[in-house]
């Protein structure tokens, strides 16, 4: 892979009506986080993190440590219920996520995938063809690549090696990688193995050397 190759990550959703979320959506939720998504909103990003725990967390830190994007273009995208692609860092409200919350992320639901695929379009405008677009996300179901394949074509990849682990794993992996600052390897989207046999268990690293 060279050195001036451009790259972006568009990173799966956590879910917005999950239990975790449940948690933040409540109106006596006294926690700190939940009282700033009702008086001022808080980053998407911090919030999905909240809900998803070590995967949502492992994208984001694994997307901040390599993308590498055009100019004048997002390297980190996170795609949304039902307002296409948006940035980790865009505030929402309660309001916000409770609309969120109120969509199924399915490929044949309209009012997901109609959104996702406008911005995808005026992204795959905005970053030409020289320029990865890195999936952060499951392959193997249609929800995701039904949609961007379509769009993205040959530059759409993903971690090959997401194949077989669970979120958690994932979620690990992506620390792992970008603490050290060594990317994964990336395979087309297209054509490729959805399923695969579970890899070996990350292997525990050591707990820090008290002071």
């Amino acid at each position: 892979m060279s050195r001036n190759t451009k790259r972006i990550f568009l990173l799966s959703p956590a879910n917005a009506a999950g239990i975790r979320a449940r948690q933040i959506l409540r109106e006596e939720a006294e926690f700190e986080l939940a009282s700033r998504l009702r008086e001022t909103g808080a980053p998407l990003g911090e919030i999905f993190q909240f809900i998803s725990g070590l995967y949502f967390r492992g994208k984001l830190a694994y997307a901040r440590a390599f993308a590498e994007p055009p100019e004048n273009a997002p390297g980190i995208l996170v795609i949304s219920a039902s307002r296409g692609l948006l940035s980790p860092d865009e505030v929402l409200t309660l309001a916000d996520l409770r609309d969120l919350a109120a969509v199924p992320i399915h490929e044949q639901d309209r009012r997901y995938r109609d959104p996702l695929e406008r911005d995808a379009r005026k992204l795959a405008e905005q970053i030409g063809d020289a320029c990865e677009v890195v999936l952060l996300g499951s392959i193997a179901t249609p929800k995701y690549v039904e949609p961007l394949l379509g769009i993205f074509g040959d530059a759409l990849l993903f971690p090959a090696e997401f194949v077989g682990r669970g979120d958690m794993s994932r979620g690990g992996l992506m620390l792992r990688s970008a603490q050290a600052g060594v990317p994964l390897v990336y395979a087309p989207v297209a054509g490729s193995v959805r399923h695969g046999r579970r890899p070996p268990k990350l292997s525990r690293q050591p707990a820090p050397k008290a002071r």
